[in-house]
């Protein structure tokens, strides 16, 4: 093996030790997702709004304290951070036992878990933010592609394990293993950041969040209009295929799974070769032109080639645009830039269903993935002119 060899799988390592954290976190997020709609629903009896508002309300704290979690690991750095987060995961957990125990009380089993969740964003937030932070002081700035792309494997990693998970936790064991697994899982990943090496604080003039925003706001602009691609897919692609007679829409959700990861695994280092707009112009392409086939798609086989580019396209899109803005900041505030970035994808996702939803209602559910194409392309159009930009700077 070679010496650039060995380095290259050192930085790995060094990576994958920090954001197995957010794989930690994730996982305390997907046990319970699959789960929890049809138990606000059946179990408790409220309406299929509160079921849907129970899953949404932890995107909203997510989304709420991104300020927040940026100033912690800014000023006390992510390691503290990240302890913060697996607490806040853990007392999730404890709030959902709380919840089952408190079953034959509708009202205060709904707002257990309603705490729970608000819990439960907030640690996001936390956690994904430092680890991506944590990992880029252990391995240099000029790997901050790869602890994006990783970080982003470990989250999606974690959905796609843990909503599955859940529910054959319940059918084997009830619904209390749901609260125990995330108290015993938060307490593992606090156990596990306790010895690490803290990253050293870095000293300078922390810029208040608005004006961090206002630097990273483009770059986010085109990664929300990116995921509305990946939001309209994960929401509507079931109800997509029903309309239409067509079978198995789980498959596009593994096409698109599948894709994003293994785009993230071979392709990382092309950030780092050809730069973060290049990258994201070629990805916003290939979406587009994925969610242009899901439109039109005659077949499922060509609805499911759809998906596979779109989360092929996808992929790569947040780390490269990542890494454009994220050097528009100090060092300094660099946990304030990752948070403030990441707010866009948060409200990407807030929006799709709401506004996707109206514009299937009016006009059927295939126009929706023209719409995220034509969301996607106009992304691909501001990459384009950041790009150029990026040469008068």
């Amino acid at each position: 093996m070679s010496a650039d060899s060995r380095s290259s799988s050192s930085t790995t390592l060094q990576v994958v030790s920090v954001v197995l954290f957010t794989f930690i976190a994730y996982l305390t997020i997907g046990i319970p997702l699959a789960v929890l709609p049809g138990y606000v629903h059946s179990d408790l009896g409220f309406g299929s709004v509160m079921a849907g508002l129970v899953i949404s309300i932890q995107y909203l704290a997510t989304l709420l304290t991104r300020p927040y979690a940026g100033k912690v690991i800014d000023t006390l750095g992510p390691k503290r951070a990240v302890l913060y987060g697996m607490v806040g995961c853990a007392a999730s957990g404890a709030l959902m036992l709380g919840s089952w125990a408190m079953q034959g009380l509708p009202w205060i089993s709904l707002g257990l878990l309603m705490v729970a969740r608000l819990v439960l964003g907030t640690s996001e937030s936390l956690v994904g933010s430092a680890s991506i932070a944590w990992g880029i002081d252990r391995v240099g700035a000029a790997n901050t592609a790869k602890v994006i792309s990783w970080n982003g494997i470990a989250s999606y990693g974690a959905l796609a394990i843990g909503a599955p998970l859940g529910v054959l936790m319940v059918g084997q064991l009830g619904l209390s293993s749901l609260g125990g697994s995330v108290v015993l899982l938060a307490m593992l990943g606090f156990a596990l950041a306790w010895p690490k090496r803290a990253a050293a604080l870095v000293h300078g003039e922390r810029m208040p969040f608005h004006h961090v925003l206002g630097r990273v706001f483009p770059h986010g602009m085109g990664l929300a209009l990116g995921g509305i691609g990946f939001g309209t897919i994960a929401t509507f692609i079931t109800l997509y295929y029903a309309s239409l007679g067509w079978k198995d829409a789980v498959y596009c959700l593994t096409a698109f799974g599948g894709c994003f990861i293994g785009a993230r695994l071979l392709f990382a280092n092309a950030i780092n070769r050809h730069g973060g707009f290049r990258v994201a112009i070629a990805c916003l392409s290939v979406e587009s032109l994925g969610l242009l086939l899901l439109w039109s798609a005659p077949t499922p086989w060509i609805a499911l080639a759809g998906a596979a580019l779109t989360g092929f396209g996808f992929s790569l899109v947040f780390p490269a645009l990542g890494v454009e803005a994220v050097g528009l900041v100090p060092a300094s505030n660099r946990g304030a830039a990752l948070g403030a970035y990441s707010l866009f994808i948060d409200v990407s996702l807030g929006i799709t269903g709401p506004l996707m939803g109206a514009v299937a209602n009016g006009f059927g559910f295939g126009s929706i993935f023209l719409c995220a194409a034509l969301a996607a392309f106009s992304g691909l159009i501001l990459s384009l002119w950041l790009f150029q930009h990026s040469f008068s700077r």
